[in-house]
């Protein structure tokens, strides 16, 4: 089984650039999901308190030690898996900023949880015109110095809210995890990212599917002999993002997860670039209060 590359954040934590998101799992389903997930290689988990899923993400996480395969794969996965070698994002939500609120916030979703500590915590949105998310930020920085959380970071973030959470805070936020495909590719924040020493991470990698049909990326996929969703996926490793993309069955898990055996030309890569359109599938930043 080939794991996922790993990057180093600016806190010298290690994290895995390919990791399994659960925007929209229902609780019902989250822990078979990461089950599965974990058997095709994963070990990198992205949940957040609006999700509601987070008992069963941790309940998955838990029975590392019991795994027998019934959740839907083969029983691959090694019996010595342990916690500290599983990363686990979490986020607060948008109603939960202020400095104490986080605090109890950060307190409810590690007990759903049932963790010991989060390895990324993150302010799921900036909602920039209530003015809170530097105390949030700020109470992230006291979890992350109690040891509660291995690293912390924002969601959602734009140039300017960067701008302004930098003017208050001690620790440079490890990631910023925000909307990123071939139609929408934030050159400008990213080139943020990199001068700060902040990771690019993610969400919607696949445009919420709508880039799967582009006509130039099913053209990559059949030169490559490979699905779209990898030919993207791999688009996105091959420009140092991390990466979370969401798959509701073992067969597209699985697949989502076969995108070390390739890479792209530069070609390739220009191709991909030139769709940048500016498209988001999800909200703006700055309409979310």
């Amino acid at each position: 089984m080939r794991l996922s590359p790993r990057v180093t954040l600016n806190n010298g934590v290690m994290m895995d650039r390919l990791g399994f998101g659960l925007y929209k799992v229902p609780p019902a389903d989250a822990a078979g999901l990461v089950t599965m997930a974990l058997e095709a290689g994963y070990r990198h988990f992205d949940t957040a308190a609006m999700y509601g899923n987070e008992p069963g993400v941790g309940r998955a996480i838990g029975a590392l030690s019991a795994f027998d395969g019934s959740a839907g794969g083969s029983g691959e996965l090694h019996p010595a898996l342990a916690r500290q070698d599983i990363f686990v994002t979490t986020k607060l939500w948008n109603d939960d900023q202020g400095y104490d609120a986080t605090l109890r916030a950060f307190d409810t979703s590690i007990a759903k949880l049932g963790l010991e500590y989060v390895d990324l915590y993150l302010i799921h949105w900036p909602c920039a015109r209530r003015g809170l998310f530097p105390e949030s930020y700020r109470a992230l920085e006291t979890l992350y110095r109690e040891g509660k959380v291995r690293a912390i970071g924002v969601s959602n973030f734009q140039p300017a809210h960067l701008d302004r959470l930098l003017q208050t805070a001690e620790v440079v936020p490890a990631v910023n995890q925000i909307e990123l495909h071939p139609w929408l590719q934030q050159a400008e924040l990213r080139s943020m990212h990199a001068s700060l020493g902040i990771t690019t991470e993610a969400w919607s990698p696949l445009g919420r599917g709508q880039v799967l049909q582009d006509p130039v990326v099913l053209e990559l996929a059949a030169a490559h002999r490979r699905t779209a969703a990898q030919v993207i996926l791999r688009w996105h490793l091959e420009l140092g993002n991390v990466v979370i993309p969401k798959a509701s069955s073992y067969a597209r898990i699985r697949e989502n997860h076969d995108i070390f055996g390739f890479s792209l030309g530069s070609a390739d890569l220009e191709a991909l670039t030139g769709l940048d359109r500016g498209v988001r599938t999800g909200s703006n930043p700055d309409d979310v209060n």
